[in-house]
């Protein structure tokens, strides 16, 4: 609990047995009410871990890609009335310590997204991120910065945190059920209007920690680029999409 807000963490999982524990290890329990792990069919013990540790755990009975397997996160931790949600990989890629930071933006009533950026400073090279995902991560925030508006230093992060009025305003059911989930609901909040901070964040990149191959990369890449060109035209009234499809005068927040 902070400031009488319940703070919820999410992991959606995919064969994280290997680093779930150390992972769970360093979250701070103090603050935190509940951690919900979402096993998104996994081949290892990922589940049956996650139980051993006090981890709320719920299964997907088929492989349904890494955006199915966050809108059941999110949903599952809606529906425990979550005022704070922090998703968190549990691949030990980002660090859980940074939790009580992320919680207290929010939770300090100016931030109603916080972003763990990679970027930031220079953890993300100095933890092994690939040079071709360095150099596409800040040429694609780039061009997404000037078609959404924003000044964020990086789109592509997997640490995030989010007010529960911020999942409930924007229709994230209509996100892709793959990885291009985490940009279009970032997508969404800016065109809701939401306010998003922003905290250095050290990455490791290792044989465990979850990182798409480079043909992926490349589907990701059109797609980013896809929903920015996506996100002006319905900002421009010249296009009506489903993906921006609510009213963003509408929200109260």
């Amino acid at each position: 609990m902070f400031e009488n807000n319940k703070v919820i963490v999410i992991m959606p999982a995919y064969n994280a047995a290997k680093t779930l524990r150390q992972t769970y290890s360093e979250i701070p329990q103090h603050i935190v009410d509940e951690v919900i792990l979402v096993d998104d069919f996994s081949t290892d013990e990922t589940s049956s871990l996650a139980r051993e540790l006090g981890i709320s755990v719920f299964q997907h009975t088929q492989n349904l890609g890494y955006g199915a397997n966050q809108k059941t996160c999110y949903h599952e931790a809606m529906m425990r009335g979550g005022d704070i949600i922090v998703m968190l990989h549990p691949d030990y890629q980002y660090s859980p310590k940074l939790i009580s930071a992320m919680v207290a933006m929010i939770g300090s009533g100016h931030y109603d997204v916080a972003l763990g950026s990679r970027i930031l400073g220079n953890g993300a090279l100095q933890g092994g991120m690939p040079i071709y995902k360095y150099i596409s991560n800040r040429v694609l925030t780039a061009i997404e910065n000037i078609l959404l508006g924003s000044k964020l230093s990086e789109f592509h992060t997997g640490y995030r945190a989010w007010r529960a009025e911020v999942i409930k305003s924007i229709p994230i059911n209509l996100c892709s059920n793959d990885f291009l989930f985490d940009n279009q609901m970032l997508a969404q909040a800016i065109y809701a209007g939401f306010s998003i901070g922003e905290i250095s964040c050290p990455t490791k990149y290792f044989t465990e920690a979850s990182s798409i191959n480079f043909y992926r990369s490349v589907i990701y890449g059109v797609g980013v680029l896809l929903t920015a060109i996506e996100f002006r035209l319905n900002r421009m009234a010249i296009l009506h999409s489903k993906l921006f499809s609510f009213n963003r005068n509408s929200i109260d927040h």
